[in-house]
């Protein structure tokens, strides 16, 4: 089975942090369509996934328009798309424009199976400046979930849960409290008592970055628009994933201006 995965494509207005051109969200549009066009014609996953922040929230009227905008680009994907809600996301938007947009009904936590693999999205909630967190709701849904799957499980979700270290990270540095989940070793037991998870992906730090937990591993795909230079005019990241699972491994290609590989062989089962 074939899935792909995308994030932090931040449709909106251009984005200094600290004085420096940070992310090149005047190329959102254009990088998602070539996405798309590589999607179709070259890697044909059974799944694409948005791992969140589609955009770079101004206010209600513009964050509908920009999101709306990243809907019609990926319209024309051949294969199913699953959506996760990134903290920019919901800052200006309800969960009701989430539904809309998505075309889903119910909450922004859910699962879903393709092609023989269980899909579990997770919906983290950011207090703004403050703290990131997972309520119990999710987790005690998250295990009965996960107790029922019949297959291998991939959890999806914005916000990291490893336990990754931050040092250098342009946006996270000095703000490690609004980058991984106040909750993430009460997930981490989740994930490692249920046994049948091979993977926990997620966006959010905009890098690349890899952990294990308990011989689960913990992907992190760094944004499609980041700029990898120190400033203007700047180069796109212009990340996304491609991954590649059966019954003995797990093989994730990150591919863009930062490619790296991961290869993570499957305990066998039963």
């Amino acid at each position: 089975m074939r899935f792909a995965l995308i994030s932090d494509v931040h449709f909106g207005p251009l984005t200094h942090f600290e004085g420096k051109l940070r992310k090149l969200t005047h190329r959102a549009e254009d990088l998602c369509s070539a996405f798309v066009e590589r999607m179709n014609r070259r890697d044909q996953p059974d799944l694409v996934v948005n791992l969140g922040d589609v955009i770079e929230d101004e206010d209600r009227e513009r964050d509908l328009e920009q999101y709306g905008r990243f809907i019609r680009t990926m319209a024309d994907l051949q294969a199913p798309l699953l959506h996760v809600a990134g903290n920019h996301d919901q800052i200006n938007l309800s969960d009701d424009d989430l539904r809309t947009f998505w075309q889903h009904q119910g909450p922004l936590f859910y699962s879903r199976d393709v092609a023989g693999i269980h899909f579990c999205v997770l919906r983290t909630l950011e207090i703004q400046d403050r703290a990131v967190h997972l309520p119990d709701e999710q987790l005690v849904w998250l295990r009965q979930d996960l107790e029922r799957a019949t297959g291998p499980s991939v959890v999806l979700m914005h916000h990291p849960a490893s336990e990754m270290r931050l040092d250098g990270n342009r946006w996270f540095d000095k703000r490690p409290h609004v980058c991984r989940v106040a909750e993430r070793r009460a997930l981490q037991r989740v994930v490692s008592e249920a046994g049948n998870v091979i993977a926990v992906f997620n966006g959010h730090v905009h890098w690349n970055h890899f952990d294990v937990i308990d011989g689960v591993p913990y992907v992190t795909i760094q944004s499609l628009i980041e700029n990898v230079d120190d400033d203007a005019p700047g180069r796109a990241a212009n990340a996304f994933a491609v991954c590649d699972v059966d019954e003995r491994r797990l093989v994730i290609l990150v591919d863009g201006a930062e490619p790296v590989r991961y290869q993570v062989e499957l305990a066998r089962r039963g």
